[in-house]
């Protein structure tokens, strides 16, 4: 006998949903974390976006020098900072001196610390979910030495 896999849709989208709101979630935190630290460093912040927006926007809105928005693309986001060149693209912008707001006129270990600023919210963000998760879920320790009456395995 074969059995036919039945989908209950409305579960199926639900659960699709929670996916993609849990990694949006994560993305833009993970984003924060470059922005946040070139903007302690002084560089300019031209579009902090979730999602990739190739061709067109589902939502932009500037915000002083820095475009918010949402792509239509969900594969990820990204933070554009001034001076952060692709040299195998745009090599017209490395022929101008580098200004006092672009990524490429920081010290090295700025840029390092701009670069690593989503990785290091991503392992903040761990300890917090395990943290709490821990203290939902976690287990109640007792020593041996306060338990007066024994101890009873009940299954």
């Amino acid at each position: 006998m074969t059995q036919i896999l039945a989908i209950d849709w409305g579960v199926f989208g639900v659960r699709a949903g929670q996916l993609l709101l849990s990694l949006s979630i994560l993305v833009i935190l993970h984003e924060f974390g470059h922005y946040i630290t070139a903007r302690w460093f002084k560089c300019r912040v031209e579009k902090f976006y979730l999602f990739f927006d190739p061709w067109f926007s589902i939502f932009k809105k500037k915000v002083g020098e820095t475009e918010y928005g949402i792509g239509w693309l969900p594969l990820g986001g990204y933070v554009k900072i001034a001076g952060m060149i692709d040299e195998s693209m745009d090599k017209s912008a490395l022929e101008a001196p580098a200004q006092p707001w672009e990524f490429r006129s920081k010290p090295a270990w700025q840029r390092l610390i701009i670069m690593i600023g989503g990785v290091t919210v991503n392992i903040l963000l761990a300890f917090v979910i395990y943290a709490g998760i821990l203290m939902y879920w976690g287990e109640k320790k007792v020593p041996n030495n306060s338990v007066k009456y024994g101890i009873s395995i009940q299954d």
